[in-house]
């Protein structure tokens, strides 16, 4: 997985406005919703099962414009598909995700940041994001697969 961060500048263009729409209100109720992340098209089909007439690209869109505003969490899945879920921090965080049942977790990443730091530095780089992937096998699928493979 990947987690995709930007950086939250003043001067950078933040999409269209959609704060205090119906469709706004009614994508984000689904996001408090959902246990972890989801697709696009996953909230899509969870909004038109409650009833909700929003369109895939009006889903997009409002996903931009929270994911930019920091609002949601955005990550990339192994396949390069973008997927959301609120934020369960205000502070800049990480995951790890677990490629298997994608099960995540929030993590801190205070090495990865000083080293971000120090090379944005090191080549007179400022207002500087980035992304940092980390996955693996949570708990649970570490210790099923250790059961379904032969002893070595």
């Amino acid at each position: 997985m990947r987690v995709v961060s930007t950086p939250q500048s003043a001067d950078r263009p933040h999409g269209t406005r959609v704060r205090g729409t119906r469709q706004a209100e009614a994508v984000a109720a689904v996001l408090d919703g959902l246990p972890g992340f989801c697709s696009a098209q996953q909230i899509h089909a969870e909004l038109r099962g409650r009833g909700e007439q929003v369109g895939l690209t009006t889903v997009y869109r409002h996903l931009q414009v929270l994911s930019e505003s920091g609002r949601i969490d955005a990550i990339r899945d192994s396949s390069g598909e973008t997927l959301y879920r609120r934020c369960r921090s205000d502070a800049h965080h990480h995951h790890l995700t677990c490629r298997n049942c994608g099960r995540s977790v929030e993590v801190e990443g205070t090495a990865v940041e000083r080293w971000a730091d120090q090379v944005a530095a090191e080549a007179g780089f400022t207002n500087v994001g980035h992304t940092v992937e980390l996955f693996g096998l949570c708990p649970d699928c570490g210790a099923a697969r250790g059961q379904q493979e032969p002893a070595r």
